[in-house]
């Protein structure tokens, strides 16, 4: 059955430096993130016809193409996919401003639809643009009479944000865990609604690390 995969880009001069980074285009991949790009192709062959797509942000677009190179294939950039937006927070690196966004983050995670960074965005208002994306590429793709993979490149916080919400994913598990750069969640569109199958490294999950509670 086919799948929806949304892919962190990778490693950007921005997340060495930690800063927060989310306003358009935004930072490009270094070096090793170009590696990570091209190393998610290799390590994930393709095995029949897929969809691969971006934000329009800098590092999502590079990380697509990257991927594309390996796959021999095309890619584009979507609208709407991209990062929360921080707001005033934009380019900082100290820590306080890493504890204000870790806090809306976790009212975010607990329901609190309204929270939000000064001059930033609401998990509501990341819903709002997100999700209808993705149950676009749904009616394109999964729900035909021939499906195809979907993947999109796009961004750590606002994957495991609307990955959480599609898949009824405990939000102490999407805290906890964190993606790498080029890690992914792989969800499963069922006549139920969407199931997770990956998320990161983990799939194999355990009673302790049940990501549904």
């Amino acid at each position: 059955m086919a799948r929806l995969f949304l892919v962190r880009h990778g490693e950007t001069t921005a997340n060495v430096l930690q800063q927060l980074d989310t306003a358009l285009p935004g930072a490009h991949l270094t070096d090793f993130g170009a590696r990570q790009g091209i190393r998610f192709g290799l390590d994930n062959p393709l095995a029949a016809p897929a969809v691969l797509l971006s934000s329009v942000a800098n590092r999502a677009q590079q990380t697509a193409e990257l991927i594309a190179s390996a796959w021999d294939t095309d890619t584009a950039a979507i609208d709407d996919v991209h990062e929360v937006q921080v707001g005033d927070l934009e380019g900082r690196s100290d820590r306080a401003a890493h504890e204000q966004f870790r806090d809306v983050v976790h009212a975010w995670h607990h329901g609190d639809l309204d929270a939000r960074l000064p001059g930033g965005e609401s998990l509501e208002m990341l819903r709002d643009r997100y999700v209808p994306v993705l149950d676009r590429l749904a009616t394109e793709n999964l729900r035909i009479e021939q499906p195809r993979d979907v993947y999109v490149v796009s961004h750590g916080a606002a994957i495991r944000l609307v990955a959480a919400h599609l898949a009824g994913v405990d939000p102490e598990f999407a805290m906890r865990n964190h993606l790498r750069n080029t890690d992914s969640v792989e969800l499963e569109l069922t006549g139920e609604g969407w199931q997770l199958v990956r998320w990161g490294a983990l799939t194999d999950f355990t009673p302790e690390d049940n990501p549904l509670g």
